[in-house]
């Protein structure tokens, strides 16, 4: 199809081409019916035809075409017996060709001034005009030279046997097809016209937070993914910060893009939350999903606390300002306002709270860390107190100080785990079942499980000492977990006795 493209634009600019000629062609021959004039080689056609024709047949006279010519030119025969043939190839017959640099008569040959032959530039039965005509089309012209025609039959034929392509129907999104799972949608969509010639197929989608069609004014822009192939695609690796995602898909043909599918939208279950500020410990800097030790913070806090005051008295921790800036994004904090922890307690919260469902999240921690934990608590979790050390809190903790350990810990009662310490862990928490289970975050092996009954909200929690570490939100429950969790396979149940 696409030679076809080709060889028909190639045609369009040779007929605007030949159409030019064809005009400047019929201006010359215009110009020529003006000037015409008899030429005679050697002595004048009036002596010519005094004498009887007398002069050797090379010097015939060659009268041009003018008005009234062709009477002159039969008197001219009736006295030039011997010339007859030739004066006769002076008028053009036939059909005019187009030849390298001239315009041939139905001969198409040129002959050279000899005897027995007319003046150069005429031969029997034909005459050569010049300048050329050039045309790759079949011309005929008439006898007085009053029309010229051209045979268009050919491009006529091609034309026509050219198929244009229809504009695309729009695809239909099959929903029971499509899947949202492990951080990837896979969209699978039909063409109601089966006999489609697809190049190509357009997927736009957006995130939302509204349920159903999409909205006119919606802050978010569409995302454009451009030569699809097939009739599916799969979007991996996506952050799930809004619960709902918008799709629509266009089919294209090699010559034009049809209308959009109608938009469909998908629900993109996923656990999104921040670091709450207002909860850490000063010697922590919190920045959104980060988390980094500072050994100087709670003295520089001090020291700010005490010039706000003024006279030199230490302000109450209450009114201290937090660490960090908080992401304008951060929901109300879970604590409800109460003060930021302290002593050893280096502890930062979530700012969502978890009271229903199925959640999951990772936390990648720096190796070098003396000291870090990772669970969830109680947002009645005292200001003083430490991760798993009471029964408002779980959590697994790496210890990298004195000796090196990995335990898990409830209630201020340990269990050592005997697995490698991974560098980024998975949380996964099933409130209703009453499960809080750790995962190896890239080969999603069970290091252990808590199993119980969770009596109020939880919040995401972390604790960290001379070291820092990051969170990632926004991600589904991976579909390898929800099998372990449905099989109850033998190392979540035998690593239940922390409850």
């Amino acid at each position: 199809m696409e030679e076809q493209r080709e060889a028909l634009r190639k045609i369009i600019t040779t007929l605007a081409m030949k159409n030019e000629e064809i005009q400047s062609f019929i201006y010359s021959l215009k110009q020529m019916l003006l000037n015409v004039e008899v030429k005679v080689v050697g002595e004048s056609w009036a002596g010519e035809l005094d004498e009887g024709a007398g002069g050797p047949r090379s010097r015939v006279p060659v009268p041009l075409l003018r008005p009234g010519g062709a009477e002159r030119r039969h008197a001219y025969e009736d006295k030039t017996g011997p010339c007859q043939p030739h004066l006769r190839a002076a008028e053009p017959a036939g059909c005019l060709h187009a030849g390298p640099g001239e315009l041939r008569g139905a001969s198409g040959d040129s002959q050279p001034d000899s005897p027995g032959h007319g003046p150069r530039g005429f031969s029997s039965g034909g005459v050569t005009m010049a300048p050329a005509f050039r045309l790759s089309l079949k011309a005929k012209v008439s006898d007085n030279m009053s029309h010229l025609m051209v045979d268009f039959a050919q491009e006529r034929q091609m034309l026509q046997a050219l198929k244009f392509l229809p504009v695309p129907s729009a695809p239909v999104i099959d929903l029971a097809e499509s899947l949202v799972a492990d951080n990837c949608v896979t969209l699978v969509w039909r063409m109601p016209d089966e006999d489609s010639k697809i190049d190509h197929y357009v997927l736009e989608y957006r995130r939302t937070n509204f349920e159903g069609p999409p909205r006119l004014k919606e802050d978010q822009p569409w995302m454009v993914i451009e030569g699809i192939r097939q009739t599916e695609y799969t979007l991996t690796g996506l952050k799930f910060d809004m619960k709902y995602m918008n799709f629509r898909v266009k089919a294209c043909n090699k010559a034009v893009a049809g209308e959009f599918s109608e938009p469909v939208t998908l629900e993109t279950p996923a656990f999104m939350f921040r670091l709450d500020a207002s909860t850490s410990h000063q010697n922590l800097r919190v920045d959104d999903l980060s988390v980094e030790w500072d050994a100087m913070g709670g003295k520089v806090q001090d020291i700010k606390a005490r010039e706000k005051d003024g006279k030199g008295r230490t302000a109450s921790p209450i009114n201290s300002p937090a660490r960090g800036t908080p992401s304008p994004k951060r929901m109300p904090s879970g604590r409800g306002g109460r003060d930021r922890f302290t002593a050893e307690s280096y502890t930062v919260l979530g700012d969502t709270l978890i009271d229903g469902g199925e959640h999951y999240w990772e936390v990648r921690y720096e190796p070098d860390s003396k000291a870090f934990g990772v669970g969830v608590a109680y947002r009645s979790l005292g200001r003083f107190e430490q991760l798993g050390k009471t029964a408002a809190s779980w959590c697994l903790h790496v210890n990298n100080w004195l000796q090196v350990s990995f335990t898990a810990k409830h209630a201020n009662k340990v269990k050592v785990l005997d697995a490698p310490v991974p560098d980024c862990l998975g949380v996964h928490c099933d409130f209703h079942q009453g499960l809080l289970s750790f995962y190896n975050a890239r080969t999603k092996q069970v290091l252990h499980t808590f199993k119980t009954r969770f009596t109020q909200p939880l919040l995401p929690a972390f604790t960290v000492w001379c070291g820092s570490f990051q969170v990632t939100t926004g991600l589904q429950v991976p579909s390898s977990v929800r099998c372990l969790q449905k099989r109850g396979s033998a190392t979540s149940s035998s690593n239940t006795s922390l409850t």
